[in-house]
């Protein structure tokens, strides 16, 4: 049996997590598709060593894959990017974050339908508490929603699905080519689609030189080692199973934006909060140790991709 690696996945998630250190910031002065085009600009240079071995790794692999690939720099990366960035400039630093809550139930969907997983009845034991946590981390006021409160929210919601399918076809993508080609290509195929984002709604070229070093920290942490720990780990991690563990990014988040960014957290998000700790970390322990683990994993190799 191969070794779990959705603590890996979650180690990723908390790198992102930081991202509105660096993002919210940019965000309040530039246009969101102008700030995710730089930052790709700077993630193909950082991958421009491996792009012709990913090229050549994907031109050879099954047009299923092929496809998958594109997908994935296009709308997980480029288009949710650009919705997640958004929507710092409508709401505070830790909504857009923490409303990631939804991938789960995407991407559970979309794993029992692309990739064959099957979730067992204890799967629900870690994965009801985990999305009742995100959900009490989510609002202010969990029983009692504002309009207002949805207009940062509708982007982020947006972002959380295509991620979560960047979850499903990540891996899909990875265990055809593997962790650093598919890394490679997220960023290669997502350049251009966030040029064309930057055209049709109108947005600025250029970046004020003073902005460079927070792009290019933030294209290298939260973006490039977050992107190649998540890609190493989703491996080796059923797609069911990650993308709970990728609720850290929400709870990370949180921290950041009560410790570092002035922003508050009432008691119902505080509980939130170590309830979606307790559940993620449980699950990660559960598979670590348990002869009958909670997703039942679906093997994808190479000769049967397709």
């Amino acid at each position: 049996m191969r070794r779990d690696l959705t603590w890996v996945v979650a180690l990723a998630a908390c790198l992102w997590g930081t991202s509105a250190l660096l993002r919210e910031p940019l965000a309040r002065d530039l246009d969101a598709p102008t700030i995710v085009l730089f930052e790709h600009i700077a993630l193909v240079l950082f991958v421009s060593p491996w792009l012709v071995g990913a090229l050549q790794a994907w031109a050879a692999s099954p047009a299923r894959v092929r496809a998958s690939a594109v997908i994935i720099g296009a709308g997980s990366s480029a288009l949710a990017t650009t919705l997640f960035t958004a929507a710092f400039g409508l709401g505070d630093p830790i909504t857009p974050q923490i409303l990631q809550k939804l991938q789960p139930l995407a991407a559970m969907a979309l794993a029992a339908v692309l990739l064959g997983e099957r979730l067992r009845p204890r799967f629900a034991l870690f994965a009801v508490p985990a999305l009742i946590g995100a959900w009490l981390l989510s609002f202010a006021d969990p029983l009692d929603v504002q309009v207002a409160d949805l207009q940062a929210a509708a982007l982020a919601l947006g972002a959380a699905v295509l991620w979560a399918g960047g979850t499903v076809l990540g891996r899909l993508v990875g265990g055809q080519i593997g962790a650093r080609h598919t890394l490679a290509l997220r960023f290669a195929f997502g350049l251009p689609a966030t040029a064309v984002i930057v055209a049709l709604t109108g947005s600025g070229w250029t970046m004020p030189l003073d902005r460079t070093p927070q792009l290019v920290l933030l294209a290298l942490i939260p973006g490039l080692l977050g992107l190649w720990l998540y890609y190493v780990g989703l491996r080796r991690t059923p797609a069911s199973r990650a993308t709970l563990a990728e609720l850290m990014f929400p709870v990370t988040a949180a921290v950041v934006g009560v410790t570092l960014l002035d922003a508050t957290l009432t008691p119902t998000r505080w509980l939130g909060m170590i309830i979606v700790v307790l559940s993620v970390t449980g699950l990660a322990w559960h598979e670590h140790v348990s002869r009958s683990p909670a997703v039942r994993e679906h093997d994808i190799p190479a000769s049967t991709a397709v």
